[in-house]
């Protein structure tokens, strides 16, 4: 659920206590780790930490006009989730070391890991081991990430112009396709 919230502190105060408390929590884990490039601020309609225009002036490909994304902390229709893209980006199909390594630290933690690429969901506190959130985002420095996901961009054009269909050339020798016929024009009836 998207929130119209402006400010990180009208967002949480929007929430109810039980969510909120767990929200603060959660948040409290990521500053402990962040890089002092990122900043924290309303993205997509939930809390968000990117890399503001002033380090990266291209922004987000999917949206220049926006800071580079690398986190987000939202409530949920029936859960609650932290977005982690430093995870997700570069994966294409491949587990990077940073995901494998989170994936086994928060295994070792005995909790429970319900995640998507780079989306993980929980419905408390007690869910959510929050040194391993506090040292993911401490693995991930602002110019590790920047440096991440340009070389990401880079690849994933690369492929596109790469992968782009050409049309088939028929074998020497190799009747041509017919083209296909009309089909006959019915007559109106009146």
């Amino acid at each position: 659920m998207q929130s119209k919230a402006t400010t990180v502190a009208a967002y949480l105060a929007a929430l109810p206590a039980d969510r909120r408390a767990t929200l603060e929590a959660v948040r409290t884990a990521i500053l402990k780790g962040l890089d002092a490039g990122y900043e924290e601020g309303m993205q997509y309609g939930m809390i968000g930490y990117y890399v503001p225009h002033s380090i990266f002036p291209a922004g987000y490909h999917c949206d220049p006009k926006q800071p580079l994304p690398f986190a987000g902390l939202a409530s949920q229709k029936g859960h609650m989730s932290v977005y982690m893209m430093g995870l997700y980006i570069g994966a294409d199909g491949v587990e990077t070391p940073l995901t494998k390594w989170f994936r086994e630290a928060w295994t070792k933690t005995g909790r429970k890991l319900d995640m998507g690429k780079a989306c993980v969901r929980f419905k408390k506190l007690e869910d959510v081991p929050l040194d391993v959130v506090t040292e993911v985002v401490r693995r991930m420095s602002v110019k590790k990430y920047v440096e991440q996901y340009t070389k990401a961009l880079a690849m994933t054009a690369s492929r596109g112009k790469a992968a782009a269909p050409k049309k088939p050339t028929p074998k020497a020798g190799a009747a041509k396709p017919s083209a296909k016929k009309a089909a006959p024009k019915r007559a109106k009836s009146i």
